[in-house]
């Protein structure tokens, strides 16, 4: 079976009663003599059969002792248990998804794992009396919040590495239509700031998501300003760094401001001034500085619950337990303590060096210089990444790079089954006739003459040579040769979970002629210019935008 992102709850292991036996009401007793026994002492046999011995001293211990125990056992189980139920009745709840966006769970891998995608959010929420003390004025109470911060963080399926991506609150996007499940206020689709998502609930931001990147999310988690400040707390502080002292005031032409005050070098924060750093964005610049100065925190706060072993010191768990319930809001299906305890688990394996945090690739919007809009092509490539469960660790995807160069030679053309599937009808129009048995003659007279048709149905707007996962190195390399052959780029060969064998989808783009679409593929790197920040980095220090330094 897959490894899903949570375990299941299972049956609660009652304790067992313990049962009253012989005079001591103990588990330990004592038999009566056997018939012809001497008493140990009298010199004499027993003067009555079927009677008793004294009970030894050494078995009235263990009986006590038994006693003891089990009522030990019985009040810890009862004590969990209740604690165990309190920790649940702290956590709120919502649905996982407002809709449908039509994302598809990862395949598993061989092993049968599968990734895990948790997306989280920070609320701007000022409905209560913490929150409006924290930030914000008394006008924003009532108003629908804003979902401020947004990362996904996505875990590799064997959980050997995991990554964090930001898309900033002022990136403009397609939010699906919402009803929010608490309000019953229905939103229509609207193309607008990533943040306004939130007004249809958590689960809306979960569908933008989806929609806009492909990637299936299992799970969100939710906080808002005095979660974030008890969280905070409860880790014990986590350290940032500045190059230049800094005081983030509102200024005469920009309103607004963290009130982060702080001195250049090393700072260990945490309560009110961590939210403080997390709320800054003028000082570092823009909502992208912002981005990487959360990142830098999250994987300080991280290497700090590693350096405490906080994820097998039970006492630190049950500090860390107590706040988490009271200050997260869950998707529902991971609405327990015991699911949250499985799903922090996952984590604990993930080496510093391999959890990398980055901010998406974006362009200026056209029409506001103040929003960001995902940039076209690497925006795309790095979705793709996270789709297909591939590491963002430069490191790891150069190893790939260089490992997938070095794949098997091909089968020979003629030796190579491939199935053709007209899929020219994805973007709307009525599918192309005739194409599949078009582009089955033109691989015949490649060599390819195992090349065959199919009546099956399919789908694809660019044109694109599959082959099953179970085929491997093989596979792929027998993918790529037909790829070249037709002209088409590397990019159009993918991986299935399942299938026959090779197959050849006609796209959308290719309706007519025997030459495949022109399409360069492109080497450039995904992750440039998204701050790429690294677990295992201790050295790094965020720039203080000028205005903002102080002598």
């Amino acid at each position: 079976m897959g490894r899903s992102s949570t375990s299941g709850e299972g049956t609660r292991r009652r304790a067992p009663h313990t049962r009253a036996e012989g005079n001591g009401g103990g588990t330990a007793t004592t038999a009566p003599d056997r018939d012809g026994e001497r008493d140990p002492g009298s010199g004499h046999r027993a003067g009555r059969r079927g009677g008793r011995r004294k009970p030894r001293k050494k078995h009235r211990v263990l009986r006590w002792t038994a006693i003891t125990l089990a009522l030990l056992i019985l009040g810890t189980g009862a004590a969990g248990y209740l604690w165990y139920q309190h920790l649940n009745s702290n956590l709120r709840k919502g649905e996982r998804s407002a809709g449908n966006s039509g994302a598809k769970k990862t395949a598993p891998n061989a092993k049968g794992e599968t990734p895990l995608n948790l997306l989280l959010i920070g609320s701007d929420s000022r409905n209560s009396k913490e929150n409006l003390k924290l930030g914000g004025s008394r006008e924003s109470v009532g108003a629908e919040p804003l979902a401020d911060v947004q990362m996904l963080l996505h875990v590799s399926a064997d959980r050997k590495n995991a990554s964090v991506v930001s898309i900033p609150r002022d990136t403009r996007v397609d939010i699906p239509a919402c009803k929010n499940p608490d309000t019953g206020k229905t939103y229509p689709a609207a193309n607008d700031l990533i943040n306004v998502s939130l007004r249809g609930g958590a689960g809306c931001t979960l569908d933008t998501w989806e929609k806009l990147t492909g990637v299936y999310i299992d799970h969100w988690m939710m906080v808002d300003f005095a979660g974030v400040v008890a969280m905070a707390d409860a880790v014990g502080g986590a350290e940032v760094c500045v190059k230049q002292d800094l005081y983030d005031l509102p200024k005469p032409k920009v309103p607004g401001g963290s009130f982060l005050r702080m001195k250049a070098g090393t700072h260990k924060i945490q309560g009110e001034t961590a939210l403080k750093w997390l709320r800054t964005r003028h000082a570092f610049g823009s909502d992208i500085g912002r981005s990487k100065a959360q990142h830098m925190y999250l994987n300080a706060v991280l290497r700090e619950l590693k350096s405490q072993n906080a994820f097998t010191d039970t006492g630190r768990l049950m500090n860390l337990a107590e706040t988490g319930t009271k200050s997260l809001q869950v998707s529902e299906e991971i609405g327990t303590v015991k699911k949250l305890f499985d799903l922090g688990m996952q984590l604990k394996n993930v080496p510093l060096d391999k959890m990398n945090m980055l901010t998406m690739p974006r362009i200026t919007d056209p029409e506001d210089d103040n929003h960001v809009l995902p940039k076209p092509g690497s925006a795309d490539k790095l979705w793709a990444l996270l789709r297909e469960d591939q590491s963002l660790d430069a490191k790891d995807r150069a190893k790939e790079k260089k490992k997938a160069a070095q794949g098997p030679k091909a089968g020979a053309p003629a030796s190579l089954g491939i199935t053709v599937v007209n899929g020219t009808g994805a973007d709307g129009q009525a599918p192309a006739g005739g194409r599949a048995a078009a582009v089955r003659d033109l691989l015949k007279s490649k060599g390819f003459t195992e090349a065959d048709t199919t009546t099956e149905p399919g789908s694809a707007l660019t044109t694109e040579v599959s082959y099953p996962r179970s085929a491997g190195a093989q596979g792929k390399s027998d993918a790529l040769s037909v790829a070249k052959a037709l002209g088409l780029p590397t990019s159009a060969v993918k991986d299935t979970p399942d299938g026959a064998g090779l197959t050849l989808t006609v796209g959308s783009d290719w309706r007519m002629g025997s030459e495949a679409p022109k399409t360069v593929d492109d080497d450039s790197d995904p992750l440039e210019g998204t701050e790429a920040v690294n677990g295992a980095k201790t050295d790094d220090c965020m720039d203080v935008y000028w205005p903002y330094r102080t002598p």
